[in-house]
């Protein structure tokens, strides 16, 4: 079972908190580029970029897109290492309760949110071309492309295997139960992106969104008794939106085929997503997969075993 993997009786709840701090100090190291590209544009523009999000807009797209990504690496060669030497497990344990990775689950989650995501975006330059507008331009284009494709799937493999995988089972070594660490780290994953420009534009509304990503990400995770399927399902989410559709107020502006000019309008983006699209998601996985027992794998009680 995937969340009774990090059930150990050395792995002491204090040391997921050592590990945390010890995987935060990593990606905050792999944020000094970051630190010292826009401090060099700041010397040379004569600017004070002390606001975040206009220091990192004051860089190229691609550039700044780049070094965030960057920190993600470090994140995570810093959570394989703790995992490793301080819990004595291994990657595929924070990974899967299966022998190896299922690939063909990680594929299909990608593939079916990447063709929602296409569909839907290309409905609405239909419908709305004045908001969406046309913004591709080819080598911009395809740096992003070499860009994103093979860092943004580090970026969100690192966010799941620190909040479906880590911390999952680090509060079920706390909680013993089920619903504990599907709740607390919902919310940790939530209310992380609070610093986000989203939360400017829409109101702190938009960390139900969040929480409500974290939510489901955790539910098909618990049920599937593995993290592929949120492993496919948030690297489609960010890679093809990045390539697709970028903003003045999202946390990554990239050089993608279609610019939105919209003003954020708040409920539809929000509830949508949460009470009906996850919803439906959840009912085509779980009968694919025939998930059952749901009370049990999402609130039950751990039986802990002497390891």
């Amino acid at each position: 079972m995937f969340i009774e993997q990090g059930i150990k009786k050395s792995n002491e709840f204090w040391k997921y908190i050592l590990g945390s701090i010890l995987i935060i100090g990593a990606s905050t190291l792999g944020q000094l580029p970051l630190g010292i590209a826009i401090l060099f544009k700041s010397l040379k523009s004569g600017k004070n970029l002390s606001n975040t999000n206009d220091a990192i807009n004051s860089l190229d797209s691609n550039l700044s897109l780049f070094l965030i990504m960057l920190s993600f690496l470090f994140g995570f060669v810093g959570l394989v290492l703790v995992v490793k030497y301080f819990h004595k497990q291994t990657l595929l344990e924070l990974t899967t309760s299966r022998n190896k990775v299922d690939w063909s689950r990680v594929f299909f989650s990608f593939g079916l949110w990447s063709v929602f995501t296409i569909i839907s975006t290309l409905v609405a330059y239909y419908y709305n071309p004045g908001e969406l507008v046309w913004n591709f331009k080819p080598i911009p284009f395809a740096v992003l492309f070499v860009i994103a494709t093979l860092l943004i799937p580090i970026q969100t493999s690192t966010e799941e295997l620190v909040f479906r995988g880590y911390l999952m089972q680090g509060f079920a070594n706390l909680a013993k139960n089920r619903w504990f660490p599907l709740l607390m780290t919902s919310i940790i994953f939530g209310t992380m992106h609070i610093l986000n420009p989203e939360v400017d534009k829409m109101g702190y509304l938009i960390l139900v969104y969040y929480i409500g990503t974290g939510l489901f990400l955790g539910i098909i995770t618990l049920m599937d008794e593995g993290m592929e399927l949120s492993l496919g399902f948030h690297a489609a989410n960010n890679l093809v939106t990045a390539l697709l559709v970028t903003s003045d107020w999202t946390a990554l502006r990239t050089n993608s085929v279609f610019k939105d000019t919209s003003t954020p309008g708040g409920m539809m983006e929000i509830f949508i997503p949460v009470l009906v699209i996850y919803p439906i998601l959840l009912f085509v996985f779980s009968k694919k997969y025939q998930w059952i027992n749901w009370k049990e794998k999402l609130t039950g009680k751990i039986i802990v075993e002497n390891k």
